[in-house]
């Protein structure tokens, strides 16, 4: 960052000490008037006393902090299962449409309706069912 596009056309080519000592109004945005009710309000003056204000450090700490939160469990459990609700409403696997005119694909016959066999539980059921009578046959 070029440090001259965020002070004003007095303080440019100033050292970061001059800058740090130059009053709050050298920064853009800031004017005098700003200047004014930042010394009112916080008692600031210089640019390094607005930096050194605690109110500055605690809200630039929280928002740094904030962009590397975790999720709360409850939270992440909760996208989670909207992640595999897309999922199993939308596979991947899905064969990408080439024709406009398709707006649906149908689930082909040979596969299992998700929502009423989760995970092909009743087909596994069925398999072992039918490989337990193969066995007995034997």
């Amino acid at each position: 960052m070029n440090i001259d596009t965020v002070v004003g056309k007095d303080y440019l080519g100033k050292c970061f000490r001059d800058l740090a000592d130059a009053p709050v109004s050298a920064l853009n945005g800031v004017g005098d008037e700003g200047a004014k009710a930042l010394q009112q309000a916080f008692g600031v003056t210089t640019v390094r006393e607005l930096a050194n204000l605690n109110f500055i450090k605690w809200a630039s700490a929280i928002a740094t902090l904030a962009a590397e939160e975790q999720m709360l469990p409850h939270d992440k459990a909760k996208e989670e299962l909207l992640d595999d609700a897309v999922e199993m409403t939308f596979p991947a696997s899905d064969p990408i449409s080439v024709d406009a005119g398709i707006t649906r694909i149908e689930v082909s016959p040979d596969k299992v309706d998700a929502h009423s066999d989760h995970q092909h539980a009743n087909k596994v059921d069925e398999c072992t069912a039918t490989g337990k009578e193969k066995e007995t046959a034997q």
